[in-house]
């Protein structure tokens, strides 16, 4: 349904640090890195379905309230990597991983990233 989602950054060199490592944990790489975006895949897309870059209009950047971005785990521990790297890179916990009451297996984790945009990370699997 989605074809990309984006979010701003007033920092590129800053979310380039946060987010390599952390979108490494659920087995995302970054395929593009220019002056003014960052753009990530999961390794058999053939385009970037995920990117961070300046503004287009030039002003600062600030996080949607009531806005989140979602990426698929593969599995739990992956989430709880997800959540701990995040952290680790500068991110702050919005919600330790663990189950939700949204079905049995919704396993997630929550955080916001340097600039404040909200992500989550969320296995469907059971254990």
């Amino acid at each position: 349904m989605l074809l990309y989602v984006t979010v701003g950054t007033n920092n590129l060199e800053r979310a380039l640090e946060f987010y390599d490592p952390v979108l490494a944990t659920l087995g995302y790489v970054r395929r593009v890195l220019k002056e003014e975006e960052i753009g990530y895949a999961a390794p058999e897309d053939e385009r970037c379905r995920f990117w961070i870059l300046y503004p287009y209009d030039k002003q600062e950047a600030s996080s949607g309230n009531g806005s989140m971005t979602t990426f698929v785990a593969p599995d739990r521990s992956a989430v709880r990597a997800f959540h701990a790297a995040a952290l680790l890179y500068g991110g702050e916990d919005e919600g330790k991983p663990g189950l939700r009451p949204y079905h049995a297996n919704f396993y997630g984790a929550y955080i916001r990233d340097p600039d404040g945009n909200k992500l989550s990370a969320v296995c469907e699997n059971a254990e």
